[in-house]
């Protein structure tokens, strides 16, 4: 892969030289594209717009039909051929983005929803704070704009933030009159919070589980369309592309059906990569087990664009366990956020001494957005030896903190805490990626028949910070405004039922025995747990060159060193598990973070360095990392990709 910062003063323009087009629409990416901003300069939304057009491609129609029951009620299915299903639209992610886009293009064809676990295991289902829009008459646009922009370190493409806070009002529309149930104020209006980085009270919210109740709502208005088809249990591999000259071409994914071990193929005239975040490239994340980057690393593979991966968001508030009365008996999976709105609603950070210390830090204090209160947090630890500092909302009266928070005060409970009685202990958490697969203005990405929405896209919506509870928002706007051009792309197209057999297919590793398999197994997790230790040990919010420096040589040692046991072990590379391929995705994510945090020479938003503490403004432009063709190891090489003569 090639890193480059993008030069130039928030406009992006390609040097001929690096940079071919043979005819409109149609480039040639070349491993070492390095973005210039020297002459003729135009916005990067327009330029990335017309770079990631997408063009037409021929195919022949299908043919989908039949059902099939799961255990969560009527979940549709398709007609198969052997192990390889057709439909119109491949949706990979069952979030906000992925659910809300297949409702829409569901209307004019065959859908298939393909999700790694339950359907309601997504990020959105933990997502606590709310969705932020404008709609109380003294806020405004411009507002929510500014507010974007300055968490973003501005960073953001304005075209982007302007279109998001304009469009988000009426995502939200829809969605309540879909049946989503927030909370509203005694007035009989939506009751609105404010949370860090905000001006206005703009966050529609769910109590303090506001993800879940939008879940809820998709999910049902999903079972009931007839046209989409659920997979649930069903693990993307890779994604199905040819080479036809210049042009990359998605034509579906290859999946395995985690629960019988059988690969799946899914041929598609379009696929929406709405997967979610990599918060498990880390050993403590606020994420799902499913959120290991997946589609970041397919797209990569697949010779996507990628841009501003250095952009880790560490959520300042989650739960430590360490400061419970009643510490929990299991590890848990994933580190239970405090949300945002804690602080919003008055919330106070202190240490363990009780001393308030993010007015030392910055005027907004509790309220500054959230690179600036993980920092503080982290600066307080390490220079007091503690393992977590502590967020006060009992200062409140008890009826508001047990009304706006259910669900915390619940958790919280549960360890011998009473949040209207006691603070709680909290610390920095991996969160968010606010970097992904380019998209242009319509979720289009350089490959044909490609889209992406929800956290897997950087469509320049967050900058160098994402905005508290403005993903939400981001995932309704691109899902719809993706819409439009997959149904364009999607009718002027066709598959071809022969296209299956372009690819070889991948096998489970089932010839090699349980004894092997286990492990192979056991390896890959203790492989997996050094990587995320590394990490966070070197690549966490406080970072510095000579660290990301050595985290790069240790991933890429630690790399060989598994693949160099897995074949050893009688691994084959078309073989296919998914805690092999998990950890496949994890390095090729971890290895992107790496790689764009050397690039950027500089302090901004979420990536602070101690060898460049400052922003430089002549760097403000976001970090792209071109395809390449050079895929030295099996974790950095597309299995299904096929060069059209």
């Amino acid at each position: 892969m090639a890193t480059g910062i993008a030069s130039g003063s928030g406009q992006l323009h390609l040097r001929e030289h690096v940079y071919r087009r043979n005819s409109y629409g149609k480039a040639h990416c070349h491993s070492n594209v390095i973005l210039n901003g020297m002459q003729n300069q135009i916005h990067w939304s327009s330029w990335i717009s017309k770079l990631l057009q997408v063009h037409r491609s021929n195919y022949s129609q299908c043919q989908v039909k039949s059902n099939w029951k799961s255990h969560r009620g009527t979940i549709k299915s398709c007609q198969r051929e052997g192990s390889t299903k057709y439909f119109d639209f491949a949706v990979i992610g069952s979030g906000i983005a992925g659910l809300r886009y297949a409702l829409e293009v569901a209307k004019h064809g065959t859908v298939a929803v393909i999700t790694k676990a339950e359907p309601h295991e997504s990020n959105t289902n933990y997502a606590q704070g709310g969705v932020s829009a404008v709609l109380c008459p003294t806020d405004s646009v411009e507002s929510h704009m500014q507010d974007t922009i300055v968490a973003g370190a501005y960073l953001c493409d304005e075209e982007t933030v302007r279109v998001v806070c304009t469009e988000g009002p009426e995502r939200i529309r829809e969605l309540i009159a879909m049946g989503a149930s927030f909370d509203h104020g005694e007035d009989g209006n939506l009751h609105l919070a404010r949370e860090g980085g905000h001006s206005h009270r703009r966050i529609v919210h769910a109590a303090d589980m506001t993800g879940r109740e939008i879940e809820r709502a998709l999910l049902e208005a999903v079972v009931k369309d007839p046209n989409i088809y659920v997979f649930q249990h069903h693990f993307a591999i890779d994604l199905l592309t040819t080479q036809d000259g210049f042009d990359i071409v998605c034509h579906g994914v290859d999946t395995i059906n985690t629960e019988t071990h059988e690969v799946i193929r899914f041929i598609s005239k379009v696929t929406l990569l709405a997967s979610g975040g990599a918060g498990h490239i880390y050993p403590s994340t606020t994420n799902p087990l499913v959120a290991t980057g997946d589609g970041m690393a397919m797209a990569h593979r697949a010779q996507a664009v990628i841009s501003n991966m250095e952009f880790v968001q560490f959520h300042p508030t989650a739960l430590a366990d360490e400061g419970l009365p009643i510490r929990p008996s299991n590890t848990r999976e994933n580190a239970f956020l405090i949300t945002e709105a804690v602080r919003g609603d008055g919330g106070v950070l202190y240490n363990l001494d009780m001393e308030r210390f993010m007015p030392s830090y910055d005027e907004r204090a509790e309220l500054a957005p959230r690179d600036v209160v993980a920092r503080s947090i982290d600066d307080q630890l390490k220079k007091r030896g503690e393992e977590y500092v502590l967020l006060d909302i009992s200062h409140k009266p008890k009826e508001k903190v047990l009304s706006h928070f259910p669900n915390i005060a619940a958790e919280c409970l549960r360890y011998g805490l009473d949040i209207t009685q006691q603070p709680i202990p909290v610390v920095p958490a991996a969160h968010y990626m606010c970097g992904g697969v380019r998209a242009g203005l319509e979720g289009e990405t350089n490959v044909r028949g490609l889209y992406v929405a929800g956290e897997v896209a950087c469509t320049g919506l967050h900058g160098a910070n994402r905005l508290a509870s403005n993903s939400l928002a981001e995932a309704l706007v691109f899902a719809r405004r993706a819409v439009k051009p997959s149904i364009d792309h999607m009718n002027v197209s066709k598959i071809n039922h022969g296209a299956s057999s372009w690819w070889a297919r991948p096998v489970a590793p089932v010839l090699l025995g349980d004894t092997i398999l286990n492990k192979v197994i056991h390896q890959t997790r203790e492989v997996r747990k050094e990587l995320q230790s590394i990490m966070w040990e070197y690549v966490g919010i406080v970072r510095s060159t000579s660290r990301l420096t050595l985290a790069e040589k240790r991933i890429n040692e630690l790399e060989l060193k598994w693949e160099t046991y897995l074949f050893q072990h009688g691994w084959e590379p078309t073989m296919v598990g998914s805690e092999a391929c998990e950890m496949r995705n994890l390095f090729c994510c971890a290895k992107l973070v790496v790689s764009s945090a050397l690039s950027r020479h500089e302090s901004r938003g979420l990536h602070y360095t101690i060898d460049f503490p400052h922003v430089e403004e002549s760097k403000r432009l976001p970090t792209v990392i071109f395809p390449s063709q050079l895929n030295s190891s099996w974790s950095s090489r597309q299995l299904h990709r096929k060069q059209i003569c």
